[in-house]
């Protein structure tokens, strides 16, 4: 673990078709967020974080698998994917407390979950680079929503309301901290969950991976 801020304005170019198939695919996603929430950053973060929270255990999952089938180390994939999973687990439960869902919106939750978890399972299975890919230009994006999402709050035009405890607890954040608080410490999740993605993709881009 390192003390220095990631750099949260990294943005990968796409340089192979892979790439531009993984760019292509997460820009229709922002594009279908931007449409249906708009503004409502809150609501829109309990959906894409329930998406979020999906790459890193069906990568765990199909590394875990790939490790018993080759008997051979996974050299601290599983391991970092897992981590990835359960902190994309943890922003889900914070902002359904931030903003509690509408009974749409959780059903909305349930039908994003199943269709990405088995896209992304096949993808994964076709090309394990791209599903990476994938998920740092997703991150990228993430970055910006929470940028954007801070700068309403800095505004006045959504209230700072006080940070709920679960937050509170799991970033060990002071105990007057507020959403302000909140969303700077998941959009640091995010770039780093964006820079070990993409490291991911150049390994196995470069058949570094064991």
């Amino acid at each position: 673990m390192t003390d220095t801020p990631p750099d949260l304005t990294t943005r990968r170019r796409p340089s192979t078709f892979s790439d531009r198939v993984a760019s292509s695919f997460v820009s229709v996603l922002r594009f279908l967020a931007d449409t249906f929430f708009a503004k409502r950053y809150g609501h829109r973060a309990v959906v894409l974080e329930t998406v979020a929270a999906v790459p890193g255990m069906v990568g765990a999952t199909l590394q875990h698998l790939r490790s018993l089938r080759r008997m051979r180390d996974d050299g601290g994939w599983i391991h970092t994917l897992l981590e990835e999973a359960e902190n994309e687990r943890m922003h889900l439960m914070t902002f359904i407390e931030i903003a509690k869902p509408t009974v749409l919106e959780r059903w909305l939750v349930l039908i994003a979950q199943g269709a990405f978890y088995n896209g992304f399972f096949l993808l994964y299975l076709v090309s394990s680079r791209t599903a990476h890919r994938v998920v740092g230009y997703f991150e990228e994006e993430a970055i910006i929503s929470y940028t954007e999402y801070l700068a309403e709050i800095e505004s006045g035009r959504i209230e700072n309301i006080a940070a709920p405890q679960i937050a509170i607890d799991y970033w060990k954040l002071a105990p007057g901290a507020r959403l302000k608080d909140v969303v700077i410490a998941v959009r640091i999740d995010e770039a780093g969950h964006r820079d070990v993605n993409h490291g991911f993709a150049d390994e196995l881009a470069q058949g570094r991976q064991k």
